[in-house]
């Protein structure tokens, strides 16, 4: 693990619902910056995992933190962005963008700072190509655009992490692939830090400066009846420039997307916890002993 000051720390964390074990023993630093991307067969807990960092559910054990500060209840240092947009379709583009900062404060307030909040929306508008439609309501724009507002709206807000829960899954491939051009230029201009779940491999090498595979097959020394939760079995370094779309067809892009398959989707493929693909400078582990021990 490097010594860099990471922005999120999840440390031993475990969460299951009812009988169903589904995060085992996560441990991740996230430094400033990183466009983190979280990829793993349906069911692993990628939302779960996210939506602890948020703070719409709690972990069993373990503990989150954000700038060294335990992670609470969802507050406007963690933004999120859904797959449907989550915009109010009676609010035009500038309100639905508006909305965090006006609620934020009272009504004088709200009125005394109103054509100060306008210019603000208009501005984060404008980093999203989307200032000329400001006045226009959702219904007006496409799935693409709508989803540039979305991003646009929790920018406002200023977070010290941004949340993407499979923001481009119900967008058509080009626009998938625009949206994922966009969001590169976005974060080259701001640097902000994002965590971003997919469960497309190919976007989540293309996008981020880091990925992780969470998968539950995998095995340890708690022997093979054990209903083991997810665990971060591969965690892999990648490019922090920006990359053309030509680079998907690289052959080394192709043979990691393989490679990571493998590593978390494949039943067959049962990688030991103590041999986890962990190749990132501020991966760790804190494993028991009973889970650590190498086989044999």
């Amino acid at each position: 693990m490097s010594e860099r000051a990471p922005l999120l720390e999840i440390h031993d964390v475990r969460k299951s619902y009812g009988t169903k074990n589904v995060l085992d023993d996560i441990d991740l630093n996230v430094i400033k910056g990183e466009i983190c991307t979280v990829v793993g067969p349906s069911g692993c807990g990628k939302s779960t995992l996210l939506r602890l960092i948020l703070g719409q559910e709690f972990p069993d054990s373990g503990t989150l933190l954000l700038d060294g500060e335990p992670i609470g209840l969802p507050a406007p240092d963690r933004g999120i962005v859904y797959q449907r947009y989550g915009l109010y379709p009676h609010l035009s583009v500038i309100d639905n963008v508006t909305l965090g900062p006006r609620l934020s404060v009272g009504w004088s307030e709200r009125r005394r700072r109103r054509a100060d909040i306008r210019a603000s929306g208009l501005a984060a508008l404008a980093r999203v190509r989307l200032e000329p439609h400001a006045d226009k309501y959702p219904h007006q724009l496409s799935g693409g655009m709508r989803q540039r507002v979305a991003i646009a709206q929790s920018l406002m807000m200023k977070p010290r992490i941004l949340l993407m829960d499979e923001p481009f899954g119900a967008l058509d491939p080009d626009t998938r692939e625009q949206m994922q051009l966009f969001l590169l230029e976005l974060w080259e201009e701001q640097g902000t830090t994002i965590f971003f779940v997919t469960h497309d491999l190919e976007e989540a090498l293309f996008v981020g400066t880091r990925i992780l595979v969470l998968s539950y097959y995998y095995t340890d020394d708690r022997g093979d009846g054990f209903a083991r939760g997810s665990r971060i079995v591969s965690d892999h370094q990648l490019a922090r420039i920006a990359s053309a779309t030509q680079v998907k067809h690289d052959p080394r892009f192709v043979a990691l997307i393989e490679q990571l398959r493998r590593d978390g989707f494949d039943p067959d493929h049962l990688q030991h916890a103590k041999s986890f693909n962990l190749r990132h400078p501020d991966s760790f582990q804190t494993l028991g002993e009973d889970v650590h021990r190498p086989p044999g």
